[in-house]
């Protein structure tokens, strides 16, 4: 069962590091960054989002 709830969370984790990345290279997350210097606050969530959710779910697959 843990190894199923650890598989999840992985792929939930990549899920969300594809959308951060596609939402980083974005014209608006461009655009962004030229005026503020920083990209959009919706790209840096989902890309922290997507690496805490997986480094926990490979932490829970290799849990042993």
């Amino acid at each position: 069962m843990n190894k199923i709830l650890g598989l999840a969370i992985l792929v939930a984790g990549v899920i969300l590091l594809y959308f951060g990345y596609n939402e980083y290279n974005s014209a608006a997350s461009q655009v962004t960054e030229v005026v503020t210097g920083s990209p959009t606050d919706n790209a840096i969530w989902f890309l922290i989002g997507g690496a805490i959710a997986a480094i926990v779910g490979l932490g829970v697959l290799l849990k042993k």
